[in-house]
């Protein structure tokens, strides 16, 4: 009897039969414990059952409607709190917001229950979260209520206004929204981005150019971990996701990658619309989209956000609109490829990596890898200069040259030098008006040169008389300095043309940036042929040129100089000139021979001659 509790045995004891064996009371205890036992185990079982047909999110396709949604009523929503399986939280509705996204953009005030939502907040990387009443889709979790909220509440974008967004064709065109009108603390769910593969100042690089665009928020994550790592080409067949799965658009990917990471809301066999918000609203966009993997939500009382592995590609985003993304399941995107050679006798590197080809984030994200390619080269440190030559390629076949010194100064790191050097070539071409077709490749090649690569042009002299004649050849003596190194004296000849008439001319000795500005057209060049000529015409910074100064007109007319010019053509040239097609100069500027000097040249020195009646070549 040791197996019954003392006071159930003795009440029984107590009101048994008369005639009753102790033996039956004991068997009849023993029959009702087991029964009981049995029923637990029924329980058990029955509530395992209806666990399991909540792990995942209702299959039904049915909409709740925004008219019927009303203060009171039951939710639930669903999200990857970790690993890759959606889980179920408890909503409790609060009200509608009429026009709170915007004209005629509604939004649906929600509470979240539960012990995680409850812990870790709204989090970042939430946003698309699907939403049901009734096991019907009645939106997505977008938005934020305050920034230390003590009460989980969030904004929920309505599923009608999303499906609007499904609704666009594949190859839309149309010209994006404006952006959501929301009242101020009300902000969209931060789309938290994962940077890896880049160092903290390459980060901090980011944030810093990204500020202001909800794309400054960098998460802790990876590229692929538990998931087969992404393939630039490779789409997985007949690919699959289903609601509150965590999904990643991925703007940089390869050996670097950058990816914005939310949740699906709605699926279908053939695309998906996520976010409830726009990334960067805008439009018509081409992003590879990619399972994601959910390490850990991390809780925190300013910014709770998901830590990410991505994993592999299963489509392409295609719109980035108010109410929502859109990802096309199998699709693939449209990125420009960058790859970077990281010179060197012993330790060449290949980097290759595929970037976004959009207005508002290519040319950012192009100066980020850039960056992180700089910062990889062993031999970085603070005196180190850079020689970054390349070219970016159009799809038609021409070709801008990359030729460009970075020399570290007190006011600016060569790292960074360089990164704006070649975005600011890169944005010239990509972002010029008459560009008609797409960049096929960026090639960069980036040797690093252990010095600070800077010589100075201290002084420079003419050797013998002034006095010359055309034709003649005359020798200049020029100082220079490399940097906290001694002096020293070249000197270089100089044959002058056969043409020039009697009259005095200058001789200008510069690096090539004071040679530019003196060239400089002094109207800013418009279409994308006269870039190009004009970039392929541009002049290593690591010599010495000298240059001929004559007072006679000269023009520039699509990147091509023309000197000597007649006053009948000089005014031909003039409806050009206010075209910005032509540049018009007083005074004729040829460069007659130049000179290695083992840094980029600063300073600049003029020389005058009087050129005499007769030749020099007599």
């Amino acid at each position: 009897m040791g197996h019954f509790p003392k006071e159930l045995v003795e009440k029984n004891l107590k009101h048994r039969s008369p005639g009753l064996p102790l033996y039956s009371i004991i068997v009849k205890n023993r029959v009702n414990h087991t029964k009981n036992i049995l029923i637990a185990l029924l329980a058990m079982l029955l509530c395992s059952a209806m666990l399991a047909a909540q792990t995942a999110p209702p299959s039904t396709s049915g909409i709740f409607p925004l008219s019927q949604i009303h203060a009171g009523q039951k939710a639930t929503a669903w999200t990857v709190f970790r690993g890759h399986q959606p889980e179920p939280m408890d909503v409790e509705i609060l009200g509608v917001l009429r026009g709170a996204r915007g004209p005629g953009q509604d939004m649906i005030l929600a509470q979240l229950h539960g012990a995680k939502p409850e812990y870790t907040g709204v989090v970042a990387g939430m946003s698309g979260s699907p939403v049901y009443i009734d096991g019907k889709l009645a939106g997505a979790l977008s938005y934020r209520i305050g920034q230390f909220a003590k009460d989980p509440i969030a904004g929920v974008t309505p599923i009608e206004q999303m499906l609007a967004v499904r609704a666009l064709p594949i190859a839309a065109t149309d010209h994006p929204q404006s952006a959501a009108n929301t009242q101020q603390d009300m902000q969209p769910m931060e789309t938290p981005l994962v940077l890896s593969e880049f160092s903290p100042e390459a980060v901090a690089f980011w944030q810093k150019t990204m500020a202001g665009t909800g794309l400054e928020t960098v998460a802790v994550g990876g590229s692929g971990s538990s998931l087969p790592a992404p393939q630039p080409d490779a789409v997985g067949s007949a690919p699959t996701i289903e609601p509150g799965a965590a999904v990643s658009a991925q703007l940089v990917r390869g050996d670097m990658e950058i990816a914005a990471t939310c949740t699906v809301t709605y699926a279908d066999p053939t695309q998906i619309l996520a976010c409830g918000h726009p990334i960067l609203q805008a439009g018509e966009i081409s992003l590879p989209m990619t399972e994601t993997e959910v390490v850990l939500t991390l809780a925190s009382p300013l910014n709770s956000y998901k830590i990410v592995n991505t994993g592999r590609t299963i489509g392409a985003f295609t719109e980035d609109r108010d109410a929502a993304i859109r990802g096309v399941l199998g699709a693939r995107a449209r990125m420009i490829p960058v790859q970077i050679l990281i010179g060197g006798a012993t330790d060449p590197k290949q980097l290759n990596v595929e970037v976004v080809d959009l207005p508002t984030l290519t040319p950012q994200a192009v100066e980020v890898v850039v960056l992180q390619s700089l910062m990889q080269s062993l031999r970085n440190t603070d005196m180190t200069s850079y020689h970054v030559t390349g070219q970016i390629a159009l799809n038609n076949g021409e070709a801008a040259p990359v030729d460009v010194w970075a020399v570290p100064s007190d006011s600016m790191q060569a790292p960074i030098s360089a990164v704006l050097q070649i975005g600011n070539e890169f944005q010239q071409i990509y972002a010029n008006a008459s560009r008609l077709t797409g960049i096929r490749t960026v090639k960069l090649r980036i040797d690093p040169v252990e010095r600070r690569a800077q010589v100075e042009l201290l002084s420079a002299r003419l050797l013998g008389s002034e006095a010359v004649h055309a034709g003649e050849t005359v020798e200049v003596e020029a100082v220079l300095r490399p940097w906290q190194q001694e002096e020293r004296t070249e000197r270089i000849r100089v044959q002058l043309p056969a043409r020039l008439k009697p009259g005095t001319v200058r001789l200008l000795l510069s690096g090539a940036t004071a040679l530019d500005r003196t060239l400089e057209p002094g109207e800013q060049t418009q279409t994308l042929d006269a870039l190009l000529a004009e970039e392929r015409q541009k002049r290593p910074a690591d010599r010495l040129y000298v240059s001929l100064l004559e007072p006679e007109a000269q023009a520039e007319v699509s990147g091509q100089e023309l000197s000597n010019l007649p006053l009948s053509l000089k005014n031909t040239l003039e409806p050009l000139r206010a075209s910005q097609h032509a540049a018009l100069r007083g005074e004729s500027v040829l460069v007659l021979t130049d000179h290695a000097v083992n840094g980029v040249l600063s300073g600049s020195a003029t020389l005058n001659l009087r050129i005499e009646m007769g030749s020099g070549l007599d």
